[in-house]
């Protein structure tokens, strides 16, 4: 999570009016793919760093340091990402306060049979 949250801040003052976040794929114990909020929002971290894994990416484990999104705006959402790619599970650093997400991420991925680990799930 600790390289998840430093690439996060790659973003800060760059991806407005996206939040900074910062993914990192794990496979095997072994990074296989790092992602970032790009300048301008776009690509998010998650999808960012499925890119870089491709087929890889299927039976990894996602850290990510915000609750991935859920909803449909410039782009689709992360967490229908994450499903297609095959993740098995995600940790998150913490879950979206924009009631757009909060909550419906999550909600999407485990339906998915993913496994999503929060420290403190809540409601928010």
């Amino acid at each position: 999570m600790q390289m998840a949250l430093t690439l996060g801040q790659r973003g800060l003052g760059n991806v407005w009016p996206n939040p900074a976040v910062g993914c990192v794929l794990v496979k095997d114990n072994r990074v296989i793919a790092r992602g970032w909020t790009q300048p301008g929002g776009r690509p998010h971290a998650e999808v960012h760093a499925l890119m870089q894994a491709g087929e890889q990416a299927r039976g990894a484990t996602a850290y990510v340091t915000l609750e991935p999104c859920a909803h449909h705006g410039k782009t689709g959402p992360c967490s229908d990402a994450l499903v297609k790619a095959g993740i098995r599970r995600v940790v998150c650093a913490t879950q979206d306060p924009d009631a757009r997400v909060s909550g419906k991420g999550f909600e999407i991925l485990e339906k998915a049979g993913i496994e999503v680990t929060l420290p403190s799930r809540r409601r928010l």
